[in-house]
């Protein structure tokens, strides 16, 4: 394991022309920073000793303070389309690409500071963020990790008294920093195709196979190969969002990963009671980022970003790129779907037998976590009533129904309880990061000055498929306090 001082920083973003970022330091807090959380786990992908988090050097180094030994600090440029509207400039507004560190594996991991000050992106914006949204976006990622669902990684939270104006009213400031493989994202393309920067556009192409594509590189075919790759990656982040329950809140094409990661946490939101048409940002309106809609979304945001390659391919090229979305999505959202039910196989009745129980449980209210989670104890011995899944459902005789069929799938397979029942609690988690959880958390820190929730969290939601009955009222759904809290923008 290393020191701070000692990672192995190697800048390839920071080595592309100037049109690509903006170069700047840190604008260090007014007040005086203190540590708020750090995540061990993730310090292990960057071979940093989690001891050195216990330095003072390790709160300078990621508030501003100081500049790591190696790091080359950047804005990185992009455009995007925000809620259907192309916006030609966005870019890092309040955050830092700090440098680029490889680990003994080779592996590549971006350090990124979010809530860094302002840069030539920030739009009149203060270029922090605050410590409300720090923690929601720094558990999250924890949490989609530990669903084994692709996810950027917080390293550890910075908070300081300084004072930032949001809607809310006065809150304190933090910084996070992030890890990712590479920050790219749909926009960073865009930019350049709508300011018809062509040869730009061809670089950083060129760039971002070499670096995460590498079996790509020097191919006559490399680009449609590439933007077919990228589609493939968003159908199976989509396909995993639907199936664990998750909404993003902001799927923007800014806020959209080249790698198909999940990328920037803002208002996002786990089903508590199965709602297809769930909303968990109020700044939405229209419904756009709606839960049900994300499939279509994200298969829109593939549409913006080959436009924005069509000069490096032909059209044809791209269609036959962009038609690979909607299989790949139904393949693999039905694989992870036929896993949740407990199946060996799916066959053609199978979709019936999931839309009648995801039916019966939005008109009931039901909780869609638990619901699953549950559904691994069903009996399929006749003389069971399943009383515990039972009970959750109002409508105990279309229950009924809908268990006979059940009963009926799992016989013929063979299916055996106690075989099936271990097999489902690997893919059906007990636990989910719901808003009201945050909530709780933020709570405690930004009025308490306590992180120990925080980090309460953050262990838990390492493992959310495993039995934990000192934790046991994590896995309730919502108080009727925490019921559809919706999230803003503003962070």
């Amino acid at each position: 394991m290393r020191k701070i001082e000692e990672l192995h920083f190697h800048n390839t973003y920071a080595r592309l022309p100037e049109d690509f970022h903006s170069r700047l330091a840190p604008t260090p807090f007014s007040q005086p920073p203190y540590l708020v959380s750090f995540n061990a786990a993730a310090a292990a992908l960057i071979d940093l000793d989690p001891n050195e988090a216990a330095r003072p050097e390790f709160v300078d180094y990621f508030s501003g303070n100081r500049l790591l030994p190696g790091s080359d600090p950047i804005a990185m440029l992009y455009s995007g389309h925000q809620f259907g509207h192309y916006v030609p400039c966005l870019g890092d507004g309040r955050a830092i690409l700090l440098g680029e560190v490889r680990n003994r594996q080779g592996e590549k991991w971006d350090l990124h500071l979010k809530g860094a000050g302002q840069t030539p992106y920030s739009r009149d914006g203060d270029g922090r963020a605050v410590l409300r949204s720090t923690i929601r976006e720094y558990l999250c990622g924890e949490a989609m990790h530990g669903l084994g669902i692709p996810t950027t990684r917080g390293l550890c939270i910075v908070g300081s008294d300084e004072e930032v104006l949001r809607e809310e009213g006065v809150e304190t400031g933090a910084m996070l920093v992030r890890l990712a493989s590479t920050h790219v994202r749909f926009g960073s393309f865009e930019v350049f195709y709508y300011r018809r920067q062509y040869e730009h556009l061809a670089r950083l192409a060129d760039y971002v196979i070499a670096e995460q594509f590498p079996h790509l590189a020097g191919a006559g075919d490399r680009y449609p190969r590439f933007l077919a790759e990228v589609v493939v990656r968003t159908a199976n982040l989509m396909a995993k969002w639907q199936a664990v329950g998750f909404a993003h809140g902001v799927m923007n094409t800014d806020n959209m990963s080249i790698l198909g990661v999940t990328l920037d946490y803002g208002p996002f939101g786990f089903l508590d009671d199965y709602n297809p048409g769930f909303i968990c940002n109020h700044s939405d309106h229209g419904g756009r980022y709606a839960f049900h809609r994300q499939p279509d979304i994200g298969h829109w945001n593939l549409h913006a970003l080959a436009q924005a390659l069509l000069p490096l391919m032909t059209e044809e090229q791209a269609k036959e790129a962009l038609a690979i979305y909607e299989p790949a999505l139904v393949a693999h959202y039905t694989d992870l779907m036929r896993q949740k039910l407990g199946l060996e196989e799916w066959r053609p009745e199978d979709g019936d037998l999931l839309t009648g129980l995801l039916e019966i449980m939005q008109a009931d209210h039901v909780d869609y976590t638990s619901a699953f989670r549950s559904l691994g104890g069903f009996q399929s011995d006749p003389s069971s009533a399943n009383e515990s899944l039972r009970d959750m459902f109002l409508d105990r005789t279309a229950f009924d129904a809908w268990a006979a069929r059940y009963r009926e799938r799992l016989r013929s397979e063979g299916s055996r309880d106690a075989e099936r029942k271990p097999r489902m609690a690997r893919v059906n988690p007990k636990y989910v990061l719901r808003n009201y959880l945050v909530q709780v958390a933020i709570a405690q820190a930004t009025e308490k000055r306590d992180f120990a929730e925080i980090d309460r969290l953050l262990d838990l939601l390492r493992d959310p498929f495993a039995e934990r009955p000192d934790m046991e009222q994590y896995a309730a759904p919502p108080p009727d306090w925490g019921r559809r809290i919706v999230v803003s923008c503003s962070s």
